[in-house]
């Protein structure tokens, strides 16, 4: 059973580097044809996707959630000084 794993075990564990070649092949099968690309254009121009938005800041959340948080502590401070709990 050992000598049938050693071989896998034994092999270099480090690829073999080679020179990139001046073709970039990949480049090629990623671009798409004239039709298919007028049909994500389309698709990016309707509905959901056509809306102009502002950019995401997260600070702003991060205020507006500490803002929230505190309404409702000062909210459930008077309900309990209304009730005479507190």
């Amino acid at each position: 059973m050992r000598n049938r794993y050693s071989a896998l075990f034994n092999q270099s564990k480090t690829p073999a580097v080679t020179e990139p070649d001046s073709s970039n092949e990949f480049d090629d099968a990623k671009k798409l044809s004239e039709a298919d690309q007028a049909k994500v254009d389309a698709f990016l121009k309707r509905g959901v996707n056509s809306v102009e938005r502002k950019p995401f800041k997260p600070l702003f959340l991060v205020f507006l959630l500490m803002a929230v948080v505190a309404a409702f502590s000062l909210l459930s401070q008077g309900i309990a000084q209304w009730a005479g709990i507190y």
